[in-house]
């Protein structure tokens, strides 16, 4: 071989991508969780925005070629056939809307069991965990989903672990994502990892995203009471809306943020100016409000959701908390709307 051949083969090695991912698109895919993740790979892999696949590489695989429309009516179309998937280091299942009935075909569901097989990594997105537990993909495994979606995963999928009051998780063979903002953060932890921190950096300023979070940060959300500044405070809340029928008994929900009952106590009066039970209470009124002014569900359906007995119970509850009954409220929202 001559010297320019040497040096070709050699600026060939070093060009070789560090990181190989495969996108799977479900049909109503969330089209910003997908942007957020590939072109933070993208901006990763070269210098200056030039969009070279120098130090990362991806495709968008299917069991066929035909175009794969997103939630928002956006079309991408595969890039590639599904090949052996330990050419990748990730496999990343984009999710999108839970209405849809079979999001990906039986095909997909082979091949991500093959790649489970191979023991090469994947990971959900948005609410591509929904697909991997589907496909009895995680097993063993815990699943970080959107507090929006968090209730119908437990009903969905009862004997698996999930928590939505995470960004995300990320372990050796499996992840998930909440979506939304929180697939660039996931991915800059791939770039990390595999590239350097200087590829996660220019990706993020590209991005215009100041700093990455980790997969220990609390998922930003608009709650249904103000947002104090205390984790632990947070992360009890969070999971008081998880369990909006009142089901959560003090005592345990101390001990999930590491604390005593009488910790709790303290830290919620200093913090919210309420007992943790009162903050419970306000917690499942606000659902409730919130059902209310988006259905027409009965009222004794409602008052069962947040844990009451009975309607008259509730009513009473809901007019001491807001000053009015739950059929007026539910008037003055259809009045306003």
């Amino acid at each position: 071989m001559r010297a320019e051949q040497h040096r070709v083969a050699d600026d060939g090695a070093k060009q070789a991508a560090r990181l190989k991912v495969g996108f799977v698109l479900s049909r109503s895919f969330t089209l910003s969780a997908f942007a957020l993740f590939v072109d933070t790979l993208r901006l990763a892999s070269d210098e200056q925005d030039r969009s070279g696949r120098v130090l990362a590489d991806w495709q968008v695989i299917g069991s066929t070629r035909h175009l794969i429309t997103s939630s928002c009516g956006v079309q991408v179309a595969p890039t590639s056939d599904f090949v052996d998937p330990s050419r990748f280091d990730y496999i990343v299942v984009v999710g999108g809307l839970l209405t849809v009935e079979n999001p990906v075909d039986q095909q997909t569901i082979t091949f991500l069991r093959q790649a489970d097989a191979k023991k090469v990594p994947l990971i959900g997105v948005c609410t591509g965990s929904f697909i991997l537990a589907e496909a009895g993909l995680m097993k063993r495994h815990e699943s970080c989903v959107s507090w929006l979606h968090y209730k119908e995963f437990r009903e969905r999928f009862p004997e698996l672990a999930v928590r939505s009051d995470r960004l995300f998780n990320l372990d050796r063979q499996r992840g998930s994502c909440a979506g939304g903002s929180s697939a660039a953060d996931m991915a800059a932890l791939l770039v990390r990892k595999y590239i350097s921190r200087d590829a996660e950096r220019n990706a993020l300023e590209v991005l215009q995203i100041e700093k990455a979070r980790t997969p220990s940060d609390i998922q930003p959300r608009r709650p249904l009471y103000d947002d104090y500044d205390d984790a632990r405070v947070k992360a009890a809340m969070i999971t008081m809306e998880q369990f909006v029928d009142g089901s959560m008994p003090i005592e345990k929900l101390a001990a999930m943020v590491g604390l005593s009952r009488r910790q709790l106590e303290r830290i919620f009066i200093e913090k919210t100016g309420m007992s943790p039970a009162k903050a419970y209470n306000r917690v499942r009124m606000e659902r409730a409000k919130s059902i209310l002014a988006q259905s027409k569900a009965p009222l004794i359906e409602i008052a069962l959701d947040v844990g009451f007995e009975n309607a008259s119970q509730f009513t009473r509850t809901f007019k001491r908390t807001f000053g009015q009954t739950p059929s007026q409220h539910r008037a003055a929202a259809l009045r306003a709307h």
